[in-house]
């Protein structure tokens, strides 16, 4: 059983971010899809969840915060 890339806590991570301002922990050897965008560059692990906890604050989708204004 292979494990899983997000968990590997010795890994290096990017974070991405969406149209919709939603954070997302990132392996640096995958591809980046589309539609995100990296707003940390490649790290340990531990640095890019502290970013995303920093960060993202409101894990509502920014479409949704626009429209309860």
């Amino acid at each position: 059983m292979k494990n899983n890339p997000f968990d590997d806590d010795s890994g290096t991570f990017l974070v991405l971010v969406n149209d919709e301002g939603q954070h997302c922990l990132w392996p640096e050897f995958a591809v980046v899809p589309a539609g995100w965008t990296t707003v940390l560059p490649a790290g340990p692990r531990e640095a890019a969840l502290a970013h995303i906890e920093r960060t993202w604050t409101d894990m509502r989708p920014a479409s949704l915060i626009r429209n309860a204004a």
